[in-house]
């Protein structure tokens, strides 16, 4: 079969496309010809669909043919015009050189709203309208084509907003029951199915339930879990820094160890090469005495040679006279003893070394300190019950401690007869109070006859003048001596009461704590004879006088050969600052040494103490920071007339300051294993007198 070359009947030339071929209408049957081209059988086609989408009957009742399904007539028509590939519907036949036509007789449901498209109308369109073939031939009869093909496959374009809802296909029946044996839930209807048969079910509300208080109690371990790993972190964290913080003071350790051992070494070495060269002194001068004998002999020997030559040549006379004079002198000289032997070898003898102070710093570097005691807190109330009392205590930053010991004694209990009597109350060492700003030491007298079991220490915050503070107890003290934690720059009143199975005494008098700075009084018990300490507490005296021959022989606490005395400073490690008002004319030495430091030495002369000397002579001052034996080359251009020091036990430090002009004269590294305590020294009659208990200075606080 041939395809026609003839142009389409009634449409002329000029409406048809070059790209668009028709066949000839007669090589179709008539029954099997589809109806077209004719705008009836459009017009049936549309009311058709329409009536479709609106459930209502044809216009007329017409059926036949405009009754047959959308879909199936265009399958027909896109079958007819070999337009089956989707993608290539409308693209292959419009071009841009395509007429454009109007279409104007769309179905409403295929267009946005009412509104007819502009589809970019052309002087073509005219002709096509007048032959009654709108929208077929050319593009618009594509475009139709194409869009009615989408809609009956519902893909409508959203030109023409056209949708095909596909229906819902029935769902299924939900599950009602939970298999715990495949632990999935079922319908009701699988559970006589072989798959189910013999497994266990329960009701899925009921797996539901189970299953949240599951979930729950996962969740409340999982919290659990997460506190436990929180906190073991922060302890991590904790450690982590305890562990930067105990490298740094074992790192200035070793480093002040170190500096110790060479200061040793170094002062070792000075000692050993003095020695040496005042024994080459004594060799070299026995030496030359000895070459000096010699050489005058030899002169004399010479002497006397050349007189008897000269004797020989005279006349016999005159020979014979002085003969016998000559005899008498060299009976002399020969009778005299000649020393031939050296007085001094030339060699040394060995020198031995003693390496004990050098070997006891060794060993002292890998050695741990004793911790301070700890300080018990004061009683919290509500803190004791019938059976158990909570007991807490602090730790000084700078002690390396592994356990604790507590130690407790039950007392007796017992209602107080006539045998049993209360104790009477303590009384207070007012004169030997310590204090710091985080710690207070208060001691008493027991004063009594009747025994005592312990001792409460009551300590009472006052806010403001006049107001009465919380009163809070320390309790089961066993000795008359007790070290409180307290709270930094405030006032405490104290009261002391004594236990026995009588009952408590009766408050003793008050003493007042401020916690401003370090408070310490002087130590009389270590007072050099010559010096005398006020009623204070806080000036010490040399007189012009020594004191009478008959003196008494000083205890092995005083000082014997510096006139010294020594102060009690509270045993807290922290920063302590105190400062001593002197006179620039005055010969003095201030520091800090061990309480053991020897008696019988200077301070400053031994590794235990370190010291500032001033010494006043012909209107020149010299000073001097001393530590076994050794200062360094210093000069200070302002005589102080008020000296600070301060006392770092975190830093292993202790510096002196000009306070007046707010100077920095010097710093000691030190070894400070135990704690020390101030010192004070006059080497000429004069006074010396501290301030304490007094705020630290700002310049200060830098160092």
């Amino acid at each position: 079969m041939e395809e026609g070359a003839g142009e389409a009947p009634g449409l002329g030339r000029s409406a048809a496309s070059k790209d668009f071929r028709f066949y000839h209408m007669d090589l179709y049957d008539s029954e099997d010809r589809l109806q077209i081209f004719p705008e009836e059988s459009t017009r049936m086609r549309r009311e058709g669909v329409q009536a479709e989408m609106t459930h209502e009957p044809m216009r007329g009742g017409v059926k036949g043919k405009a009754q047959r399904d959308l879909g199936e007539e265009v399958d027909e028509l896109v079958h007819l015009y070999g337009l089956e590939d989707d993608h290539e519907l409308g693209d292959e036949f419009i071009e841009e050189n395509t007429p454009r036509i109007e279409v104007s007789e769309y179905p409403s449901y295929m267009m946005m709203g009412s509104e007819q498209r502009d589809w970019g109308l052309t002087g073509e369109v005219a002709q096509g309208e007048d032959l009654g073939f709108t929208g077929w031939g050319s593009a618009g009869q594509c475009r139709d084509l194409q869009e009615a093909y989408r809609y009956s496959h519902g893909r409508a374009s959203e030109e023409y907003e056209c949708y095909v809802i596909p229906e819902e296909e029935d769902e299924e029946e939900a599950a009602d029951i939970f298999c715990i044996t495949c632990k999935t839930p079922i319908r009701a209807s699988e559970k006589d199915q072989d798959e189910h048969k013999q497994h266990e079910v329960t009701p899925l509300s009921t797996a539901l339930e189970s299953a949240k208080d599951q979930i729950h109690k996962n969740m409340f371990k999982l919290e659990k879990q997460i506190i436990e790993m929180e906190n073991f972190a922060s302890h991590l964290e904790e450690v982590f820094i305890t562990v930067e913080e105990n490298f740094g003071r074992q790192e200035q350790n070793f480093e002040s160890h170190y500096n110790e051992i060479l200061e040793t070494l170094a002062q070792k070495y000075e000692e050993k090469i003095q020695a040496l060269g005042e024994k080459k002194k004594e060799k070299l001068e026995a030496l030359y005495e000895q070459l000096v004998n010699c050489g005058e002999n030899l002169d004399t020997c010479k002497e006397l040679m050349e007189t008897i030559e000269e004797m020989c040549h005279e006349e016999k006379v005159d020979f014979i006279k002085d003969a016998v004079a000559m005899a008498d002198r060299l009976g002399k000289f020969l009778k005299t003893k000649t020393d031939v032997e050296i007085s001094a070898q030339p060699d040394f003898e060995d020198q031995t070394l003693d390496f004990s102070d050098v070997e006891e710093l060794m060993g002292s570097i890998n050695t741990i300190p004793a911790p301070s005691a700890p300080v018990i807190n004061p009683q919290a109330p509500n803190s004791a019950t019938g059976s158990s009392v909570r007991v807490c205590w602090s730790l000084y930053s700078d002690d390396t401690v592994e356990s604790y010991q507590l130690s407790y004694r039950p007392v007796q209990d017992g209602s107080p007869g006539k045998e049993q009597t209360a104790p009477c109350p303590p009384i207070i060492k007012r004169k030997e109070i310590r204090s710091c700003e985080e710690a207070a030491l208060i001691s008493w007298e027991s004063g009594n006859l009747n025994p005592v079991d312990s001792y409460t220490v009551e300590l009472t915050q006052a806010e403001a003048p006049g107001a009465s503070g919380v009163t809070e107890s320390v309790v089961g003290i066993p000795t008359c001596e007790c070290l409180v934690q307290l709270q930094p720059r405030q006032n405490y009143t104290i009261y002391v009461r004594a236990l026995n199975v009588g009952g408590p005494s009766a408050r003793s008098e008050p003493a007042t704590v401020h916690t401003t700075g370090s408070y310490f009084p002087l130590n009389e018990h270590t007072c050099h004879l010559w010096l005398t300490v006020s009623e204070d507490g806080l000036t010490v005296v040399r007189s012009e006088r020594r004191g009478p021959a008959g003196e008494p022989v000083p205890s092995d606490t005083q000082f014997t050969r510096c006139a010294a005395v020594m102060g009690n400073l509270i045993p807290v490690r922290g920063r302590h600052y105190w400062e001593v008002e002197v006179d620039e004319h005055l010969d003095y030495t201030v520091g800090v040494a061990f309480e053991d430091v020897p008696r019988q030495e200077d301070l400053g002369a031994n590794r235990l103490s370190w010291c500032m000397r001033h010494a006043f002579a012909s209107s020149r001052h010299k000073y001097e920071f001393l530590h076994n034996k050794m200062t360094p080359d210093i000069r200070i251009t302002v005589p102080p007339k008020k000296i600070g020091i301060l006392l770092d036990y975190e830093n292993a430090k202790l510096s002196f300051f000009n306070v007046d002009i707010s100077q920095h004269l010097y710093t000691f590294s030190c070894q400070l294993h135990q704690f020390v305590h101030p010192c004070f020294s006059l080497e000429k009659p004069g006074c010396l007198k501290i301030h304490n208990g007094i705020s630290m200075p700002k310049q200060v606080t830098f160092y």
